[in-house]
């Protein structure tokens, strides 16, 4: 669905737009909607547009900006305003969570609605929440928020592990002292009995691999 507050619009570079939105957001819901705000009847053609998302890393929701390169070098750059609202399924809380609890499927509970009336922060996707640590309670109906959680650590820091360093034709082990937490693919720094320092990457429980 798309909705024109102006009729003489560049249709086609708000039906290019709309497409381009569509695509981006057609898989978090059952339903999208765009409404796209014209742009300026004072500015020039937008020769070859390309449309492009400015925050890259965020789902589009609610008011967003989205960006177009113009030119046959792309070199000019302007912007359109659109709300998106998107129909789809979230996780909530299925009962008080207390900090420090580990997230177990059986804890989630589904729920149907607009995903742009969430925070930013929510987490939509059931694989982002199980199996990660509240680190504050969590009130029963509530949606699941990136900064409400946090991977578990698989490495204490004072903790004894066990450093792989592997390459394509060799696998050397040692055991050191971790220095600091980590989850797992965090890089600690571990100092071996030698006082030599260093990084490496948490695979699983005590162990760390350093790639060459």
């Amino acid at each position: 669905m798309i909705c024109f507050s102006n009729a003489h619009a560049d249709d086609a570079l708000l039906q290019q737009v709309h497409q381009f939105l569509y695509q981006q957001t057609q898989s978090l819901g059952e339903e999208v909607v765009i409404d796209l705000r014209p742009p300026s009847p004072h500015l020039p053609p937008c020769v070859r547009p390309e449309p492009f998302l400015p925050n890259a890393g965020q789902s589009p929701l609610g008011r967003v900006s989205v960006g177009i390169r113009c030119g046959e070098t792309h070199q000019q750059v302007r912007y359109l305003q659109a709300q998106i609202d998107v129909i789809g399924s979230y996780w909530v809380a299925q009962h008080d969570i207390e900090r420090g609890t580990l997230i177990t499927p059986d804890m989630l509970v589904q729920q149907s609605g607009n995903l742009s009336d969430l925070s930013s922060q929510a987490l939509i996707d059931k694989a982002d929440i199980v199996g990660k640590v509240a680190q504050r309670q969590i009130r029963s109906g509530s949606a699941f928020q990136n900064h409400f959680l946090q991977a578990p650590s698989l490495v204490e820091r004072g903790q004894r592990v066990t450093v792989i360093a592997q390459g394509s034709s060799f696998r050397v082990s040692r055991e050191g002292e971790a220095l600091e937490s980590g989850a797992q693919g965090d890089r600690v720094r571990v100092r071996f009995d030698t006082r030599e320092l260093v990084t490496a990457r948490v695979t699983e429980p005590g162990i760390l691999v350093v790639d060459f």
